[in-house]
């Protein structure tokens, strides 16, 4: 399995790609990186006006070997720096899971879509397939504390379950997580919004994944869930 850098290397690139304003992708983990434009265009071997042009949007998409460069040199630099984008606070990986639960006896798919009145957008075919367990995530969170090998804890004891992301903003960010993840959820729940990014859909589409909507209470998320079966594990 890819140590946390590699993780981490291929979570910023997945998210590049596919970005549709990848220069401002770069420019936000260049800056979460507290990394000068200098100091990375000096470690990746072009001017800084070049690196300023594909931030600015000044230049076109950026292709392939470019964002691997950028990757690269963003990670090394990051190294130097005391591994600042692999750090994460402990109380805010904690908030980020807001609770996992394995159940006892598997419930259908269809079962979440009633109790959270699920809009189901792809995987309508695969409704009767069982879930063994549930967990529920701080969609913003996650992507910034549980990078690398941290990002295994939210499948709990399988990865046949439901995947609840709170605090959605147009739900391209959790598929893009769960795309270039190596283990793959059951099901996923994108919350708060009606309409979805067309990406996310074809993500979920790409990795059989049923992928639904929900504006169910959100505080009330774990506790709908954890009742819709006997649970051995609610953490």
């Amino acid at each position: 399995m890819p140590d946390a850098v590699d993780e981490l290397a291929i979570m910023i690139a997945g998210e590049l790609a596919i970005s549709p304003n990848p220069g401002k992708a770069m420019k936000t983990w260049r800056e979460r990186a507290e990394i000068g434009q200098a100091q990375l265009a000096r470690e990746m071997r072009i001017s800084p006006s070049v690196l300023s042009d594909y931030e600015n949007g000044r230049r076109k998409s950026p292709g392939t070997g470019f964002l691997k460069r950028f990757v690269h040199a963003l990670l090394v630099l990051d190294r130097e720096h005391g591994r600042l984008l692999q750090k994460k606070p402990d109380d805010q990986r904690e908030q980020a899971i807001l609770s996992i639960g394995e159940y006892l006896e598997p419930i259908k798919a269809q079962k979440v879509v009633d109790a959270l009145g699920c809009q189901i957008l792809t995987g309508e075919d695969q409704l009767e397939r069982y879930l063994y367990g549930f967990t529920v995530l701080d969609s913003i969170r996650t992507i910034y504390a549980l990078s690398g090998t941290e990002f295994y804890k939210i499948f709990g004891a399988t990865t046949e379950r439901v995947i609840v992301f709170t605090k959605v903003g147009l739900g391209r960010s959790p598929m893009v997580a769960v795309r270039v993840s190596q283990l793959k959820p059951r099901m996923v729940v994108v919350h708060g919004i009606k309409e979805v990014d067309p990406l996310a859909v074809e993500l979920a589409k790409q990795e059989r994944i049923i992928l639904g909507t929900s504006l169910h209470q959100e505080g009330k998320i774990p506790e709908t869930l954890a009742a819709l079966s006997n649970i051995w594990i609610n953490y």
